[in-house]
C-alpha cells in the first residue's frame, strides 16, 4: 500500500533531502502497517513526534501502535512546538 508521509518544522531532517522542499515522501508499506511502525522504519524519535494526523484526524499516543494505516492515507506529524 502506498502512504503519504507529512513532516513538518525540524522533522523535515529526517526526510531525504530532495524531499525536504514540500515535506512529504511516498511510502510503500505492508497492508496494516501502523503508525509506529512508520516512525521506526523512518527513525522518527517518537517522543518528538508530538500531533500525528491521519488523514486530519488526530492519533493520540495511546493508539499510535495499534493504528493501521490504509492504502492513501497522510500520515502528517509535527514535533512540539513553543511559542512567545
Amino acid at each position: 500500500m502506498q502512504v503519504t508521509l507529512k513532516l513538518y518544522a525540524w522533522l523535515t531532517d529526517f526526510l531525504p533531502p530532495e524531499a525536504r522542499k514540500n515535506n512529504r515522501i511516498s511510502l510503500q508499506l505492508l497492508d496494516g502497517a501502523t503508525i509506529t511502525e512508520v516512525l521506526q522504519q523512518q527513525l522518527l524519535p517518537a517522543q518528538h513526534c508530538h500531533l500525528v494526523l491521519v488523514n486530519g484526524t488526530f492519533v493520540p499516543p495511546s493508539a499510535r501502535a495499534t493504528h493501521p494505516l490504509k492504502d492513501g492515507d497522510v500520515l502528517a506529524i509535527w514535533p512540539p512546538v513553543a511559542g512567545g
